[in-house]
């Protein structure tokens, strides 16, 4: 039985079915798991602690040695996608109504979903499009995984008096200090950056049921159409912005681009900030099945919508040279 494979071909499947599997489990029989020992700290307390072995375990893949000449490009990608994200994010909470809502989207959910993006996607695309330093700039990239953009967004909108509270310091690198040992040990040793790679996959479906079994299916119906809306939003406005500001360089604009999306350990991204500050609590749940919806609808999306902006480009700018 090939279930891996199965999964697999559902976008985001690793991350979204193990979730959506602890939903329901969670919905309709609540207390099937809930029997404790092992089984319950398993598959039903382990979030907090597999997402930060998880973050451990991306951080040590961020190689700060052999970053090169696709700095700048990385760099560019990864301020454009905030700051897209950011703004769009700054924007839903000056709009939001009561309920804390913009036309039904978490702002949460949006700055989590739009500064975060599918490196898998990402270098996909590059392949068949980039260059060798297009490829080599996912070293940059990978600082976009976890919660810390997110939350530099919302430190400053704390500041500027849109969001309740500011994240302590003791808070903000008690939650940045499993990446920050990941790139330590990564870039001190090759081979321990090797054991640690297998890590990040293997973990994310084991967090990803344990994060379900938070969630109740009402929940994941509110926020299921507001997803979409924000993976909808992630395509069209962070990979035109890449795609223009590319062009504008002078680079290949379809790896500008390719940064349109949402990864799937962004749903983790959610849960990460409330651990931070207490006020994000009551929108996590909420925001973390937006940012689901997000990753499936993107991952979707974005492979269309590069094939669309492929074929309205000239031939000579289809292909980078290798």
């Amino acid at each position: 039985m090939q279930l891996k494979r199965s999964i697999e071909k559902i976008p985001g499947g690793m991350m979204v079915v193990p979730l959506l599997l602890g939903a329901l489990i969670n919905t309709f029989a609540p207390d099937l798991l809930r029997i404790g020992n092992f089984t319950e700290a398993l598959f039903v307390d382990s979030a907090g602690a597999l997402i930060a072995l998880f973050l451990l375990c991306a951080g040590a893949q961020i190689n700060l040695r052999n970053v090169g000449p696709a700095v700048g490009k990385g760099a560019t990608l990864l301020a454009v996608k905030w700051l897209v994200g950011a703004a769009v994010g700054l924007l839903a909470y000056t709009l939001a109504g009561t309920n804390g809502l913009f036309l039904g989207m978490v702002p949460l959910a949006i700055i989590a979903a739009m500064t975060n993006s599918n490196g898998g996607l990402y270098v996909a695309i590059v392949g068949q499009y980039g260059t060798a330093e297009d490829r080599a700039a996912y070293s940059i990239l990978a600082l976009n995984d976890g919660p810390f953009l997110t939350m530099v967004a919302l430190s400053i909108f704390g500041a500027m008096g849109f969001v309740d509270g500011l994240f302590s310091i003791v808070s903000f690198i008690a939650v940045l200090l499993p990446v920050l040992v990941g790139m330590v040990l990564g870039n001190l040793d090759e081979e321990m950056r090797d054991f640690l790679s297998s890590g990040s996959a293997m973990l994310i479906p084991f967090f990803a049921f344990a994060l379900g079994m938070g969630i109740d299916f009402g929940a994941i119906v509110e926020g299921g159409l507001a997803g979409i809306l924000i993976g909808v939003l992630t395509t069209l406005l962070t990979g035109t912005a890449g795609y223009l500001v590319f062009r504008a360089m002078g680079w290949v604009p379809i790896v500008g681009a390719a940064e349109g999306s949402t990864a799937g350990n962004a749903v983790a991204t959610p849960m990460a900030i409330a651990a931070a500050n207490p006020a994000f609590q009551g929108v996590a749940e909420l925001a973390t099945v937006q940012v689901a919806a997000s990753t499936v609808t993107t991952a979707i999306l974005l492979p269309l919508y590069i094939s669309f902006l492929v074929s309205r480009q000239p031939d000579a700018d289809r292909v980078a040279t290798q």
